[in-house]
């Protein structure tokens, strides 16, 4: 099951799996159909495509184990790729496409604002979503095993406040839904042990943020803070270097991608440190994922959350072979709710009543001369 061309925003394209256009021969129950179709949605095209194929290769890394051991009752699974380009305006024709493709369940899709249109649509479809967004306002929509924002905000205020002790803190935030919920938590958090603190707006299109970069340091803050996407946090991370400054750089838990680096350069990437989670070289739960991985993948590095996919993946394959069906939303959703102390990839999974995570693996991080990402701080405020 080879990475294969990915669907345009505006259909699902899945060469070899569930098709719309098939649906009218097949007919009938999809529960007496020989495939079952899952969706996998993130941005598969766009400026977050690093993270939107990794992730799809951590769905498509589970389905291909799950089917060579017998998929369910003997029936394989199909991943159905579904490109959002983390686009709100693309999530509800996205959605609909998948749920015309017939599928069952969706991993995904990543970015919040996305989410936030689109998973009632799943919902009222009765599609069951194991979603991997991080706002608290997609609680109660499915499930996840990714990192909330009100988990990860207390590890950064703690490392920050207490590490860095800073007088002065200036925040570029990207204004969609996670980015500047973590921006806002953060100057409360903040202000409240008598921080001064700005935030300073950008946008999504930009692709050169020198006027926001030389305001956010006309007070001359202590540490500058980047609650953005990392193709902006890439950008902004090479014009803070270039200034000279010594602010020190706190970039956002969504800045962590190897794309990251790859587009700031090492020097940049490692005049800054991150929130985020270990990356699956570094989990020890995550060894057997990463040699699987590579060998299904030649050429590709797993990255930060392909392994959050898979072990999406693979806690509703496992709903679904305790509730005995993979085609009633209720019964899969109410197993999905009863994982406890799963093994997965990320380490081990309970999911809450609520449909979260208690405990996942926020830390702090840096990026070391070789452009990898490096654990080098942790605490226990995001249970």
């Amino acid at each position: 099951m080879a990475l294969r061309p990915v669907i345009l925003a505006s259909a699902v394209i899945a060469a070899g799996s569930i098709a719309a256009p098939a649906l009218a021969a097949i007919g009938g129950n999809p529960a007496t159909w020989g495939t079952i179709g899952i969706a996998a949605e993130g941005p598969l095209t766009g400026s977050q495509t690093s993270n939107g194929r990794d992730m799809l290769r951590g769905v498509m890394l589970a389905v291909r184990q799950y089917n060579a051991a017998g998929g369910f009752h003997g029936r394989p699974v199909n991943v159905v790729p579904v490109d959002d380009r983390a686009d709100p305006a693309l999530a509800t024709t996205v959605a609909e496409a998948a749920i015309e493709a017939g599928v069952v369940a969706v991993v995904g899709p990543y970015n919040s604002a996305v989410g936030l249109v689109n998973l009632p649509t799943y919902i009222t479809a009765k599609v069951v979503p194991v979603q991997m967004t991080s706002t608290d306002d997609t609680t109660g929509k499915g499930v996840t095993v990714q990192p909330k924002n009100s988990q990860i905000s207390p590890v950064e205020s703690d490392f920050i406040a207490t590490q860095w002790k800073p007088g002065k803190v200036a925040i570029l935030v990207d204004p969609s839904s996670y980015t500047q919920s973590m921006a806002d938590r953060l100057q409360r958090t903040l202000e409240g042990t008598g921080v001064l603190v700005s935030q300073v707006p950008i946008s999504e299109s930009q692709t050169t943020f020198t006027a926001q970069v030389n305001q956010a340091l006309t007070n001359n803050p202590d540490v500058v803070y980047l609650s953005t996407y990392y193709p902006q946090g890439a950008a902004i991370a090479r014009e803070l270097l270039a200034t000279g400054n010594p602010a020190r750089c706190f970039a956002g838990l969504a800045n962590q991608d190897p794309a990251f680096v790859t587009a700031a350069g090492i020097p940049a990437s490692r005049n800054c440190v991150f929130s985020g989670v270990p990356e699956p070289t570094q989990m020890p739960t995550a060894k057997g994922y990463v040699t699987a991985y590579r060998k299904a993948f030649p050429g590709k590095q797993p990255g930060t959350w392909g392994a959050f996919t898979y072990d999406s993946a693979r806690i509703l394959f496992r709903a679904w072979e305790r509730s005995g069906t993979a085609f009633n939303y209720a019964k899969v959703l109410a197993h999905l709710k009863k994982t406890t102390n799963f093994m997965g990839a990320t380490g081990k999974i309970t999911i809450n009543r609520a449909g979260n995570r208690p405990n996942v693996p926020v830390s702090i991080l840096t990026v070391n001369a070789a452009g990898k990402f490096t654990v080098v701080y942790t605490n226990r405020k995001n249970k």
